[in-house]
């Protein structure tokens, strides 16, 4: 018997490209090691691109005027946080991408979408889980619908064979890396596997209507692991996200084809599920304290809302050499750029003084228009007096000292007046007491 021979070959976990050989960095998505080792056989390989039942024709063309459009038939999770994500709730056919870190919630949070809506005839293919288990989850949660179906299977032509034949509302596949094809010689997860799965869960979504939910595993860099087409294939790509030390999730919309982009829900965990924060600004600033210095509120955008975060600030005198710089929740970089300002445009000299700064709550807040209040909380604590506890800002501050405007000034002064905060300091162009310069802002905020 002749044995078919075999070759070594190495391919980026990242984009699929294959080299003969190791390499460090990858010509295709400039990664840096992320070859793992391949054995492929010299054998033809099986066909992999065997039609499934049902998913072998696209029909004819149509014309544009012909085609029908679904937007007018979208249909509600009814957890609200979750359909304002989306853009107003789920449309037939769509495809959609939940990423997220282990044990974020992204499991509850979909199992949830069955106890919000029991009209919604749902199927539930549990990879990771058997039914047992999903069921005792279910109870904890309080779902009661008999719409609800869990499918224990991991292969992909049985899925989409089921989900045909059930024809639900919406398809939950938990996770996109656990399921395969036998036509393939790669484990489930490979690049290969992820890649032809996905885009049969696709063309599923498309041909039979059928509104499609994958949730995805991340990378502990974040991202979502798997090739970058992955992310591409779907309509929306929706990322979990929040610190495992505090209860509240933050569900954000990377993509969205059918609503807008970099929008936020946000969510607070519990021992029964995930339940919805319908006014989130009270979350971050409910323990803030009165008469402290270095604490002053910043009212930063999510998407399209506004969220009012603590921002604390200690400055102390070093007892090293080289004095320290420490952020949490806030980049280092941004950090060292406003003390230099601080510093070069406003007079206030921090060589010789340890700095920390932290945001309240495990929020990270990446808004410039954060600059204002982070500035005035460094100066309040290295003269160690408190800011009036009224007060909300909202500004960039430039290189040059200014304070440049920012988008949405008058939603985030309508959410920081909402919560009591009367006393906004805000960029002069947009009030008739706006400051120009961050010591004018300085000036007002401390006396």
């Amino acid at each position: 018997m002749i044995v078919p021979k075999s070759k070594t070959q190495f391919e980026c976990i990242t984009c699929g490209h294959v080299s003969p050989k190791w390499l460090g960095s990858c010509p295709s998505c400039g990664e840096w090691n992320t070859f793992e080792e391949r054995v492929s056989s010299s054998k033809k390989e099986v066909n992999h691109k065997a039609k499934v039942a049902g998913l072998e024709s696209a029909g004819a063309p149509q014309k544009l005027e012909d085609v029908e459009t679904s937007e007018k038939s979208r249909f509600l999770s009814n957890i609200s946080e979750f359909d304002r994500v989306l853009g107003g709730g789920f449309l037939p056919g769509a495809y959609i991408l939940i990423g997220g870190e282990p044990g974020i919630g992204k499991s509850t949070l979909t199992l949830q979408i069955a106890k919000s809506n029991p009209e919604l005839s749902v199927l539930y293919c549990a990879g990771e889980e058997s039914a047992g288990q999903i069921k005792q989850r279910a109870q904890r949660l309080g779902v009661n619908s008999d719409k609800l179906l869990v499918y224990n299977e991991t292969h992909v032509d049985k899925v989409i064979e089921e989900a045909q034949k059930v024809n639900p509302d919406l398809l939950i596949v938990d996770s996109i890396q656990t399921v395969y094809r036998t036509e393939l010689s790669s484990m489930p997860g490979s690049i290969q596997q992820v890649k032809e799965c996905a885009a049969l869960f696709q063309q599923l979504a498309k041909k039979k209507n059928i509104t499609t939910v994958v949730i995805g595993h991340v990378t502990k860099e974040g991202d979502i692991a798997g090739p970058r087409v992955l992310e591409h294939m779907v309509d929306t790509v929706l990322q979990f996200e929040g610190d495992k030390n505090y209860t509240y999730r933050l569900l954000r919309s990377l993509k969205n084809r059918f609503g807008p982009a970099q929008e936020v829900g946000v969510f607070q965990m519990h021992e029964t599920g995930l339940s919805e924060v319908v006014n989130p600004s009270e979350l971050f600033i409910s323990d803030k304290t009165e008469g402290v210095s270095g604490n002053a509120i910043v009212c930063t955008m999510e998407g399209s809302r506004p969220l009012l975060i603590e921002v604390q600030a200690l400055v102390t005198p070093t007892s090293y050499g080289t004095p320290q710089r420490t952020a949490n929740g806030f980049d280092r970089n941004r950090l060292a750029l406003l003390l230099a300002v601080l510093e070069k445009r406003a007079g206030f000299s921090f060589a010789n003084q340890d700095v920390y700064l932290n945001i309240a709550g495990g929020f990270r807040l990446n808004d410039p228009a954060g600059d204002l209040g982070v500035c005035c909380a460094l100066v309040s604590s290295l003269i160690d007096k408190p800011i009036n506890q009224q007060t909300a800002f909202i500004g960039e501050v430039g290189l040059g000292g200014e304070v440049r405007t920012v988008p949405h000034i008058e939603q985030r002064k309508k959410e920081a007046a909402k919560l009591g905060f009367g006393n906004s300091v805000v960029p002069s162009g947009t009030s008739s007491d706006g400051v120009k310069y961050i010591r004018d802002a300085i000036e007002k905020a401390l006396g």
